[in-house]
């Protein structure tokens, strides 16, 4: 799910979590990918990642060290990396690396951070993560 941490991920290799195009509905008044849009991206594919882990519902409690890089632009493809970097009795951290891919094959990291999710019961209540 991740990509190297040396470099670039291989797009056609290396599977996203979640892989998108930035959309006109998705600029900000700058002309550039509004930042909340690509911070609700990133927790859709950091829970994505969680949800497989948790083997069930899950709730996001908290985002941190989140730093935008580089904007997106109209038209890029954007894929989002998740990797889980720890896992409590009911928590699972997320690091979600996000790269932005124009037409022109030009690849860059736009973003990063991470994600804390809580896995839920049917009582919507914290439960404990199973082991893996």
């Amino acid at each position: 799910m991740a990509p190297p941490d040396d470099g670039v991920p291989d797009f056609d290799r290396d599977a996203p979590a979640l892989r998108t195009f930035a959309m006109p509905r998705d600029l900000n008044g700058n002309g550039d990918v509004f930042g909340g849009w690509v911070m609700s991206q990133m927790d859709l594919a950091g829970a994505a990642v969680a949800a497989r882990r948790a083997k069930g519902r899950l709730a996001t409690v908290g985002v941190e060290a989140m730093k935008f890089l580089r904007p997106v632009s109209l038209g890029d493809e954007v894929n989002f990396y998740g990797r889980i970097e720890k896992v409590g009795t009911t928590s699972i951290r997320v690091k979600i690396d996000v790269w932005s891919r124009r037409y022109s094959g030009e690849a860059f990291k736009v973003t990063e951070g991470v994600f804390t999710y809580v896995a839920l019961g049917e009582d919507r209540r914290p439960r404990p993560v199973p082991p893996e």
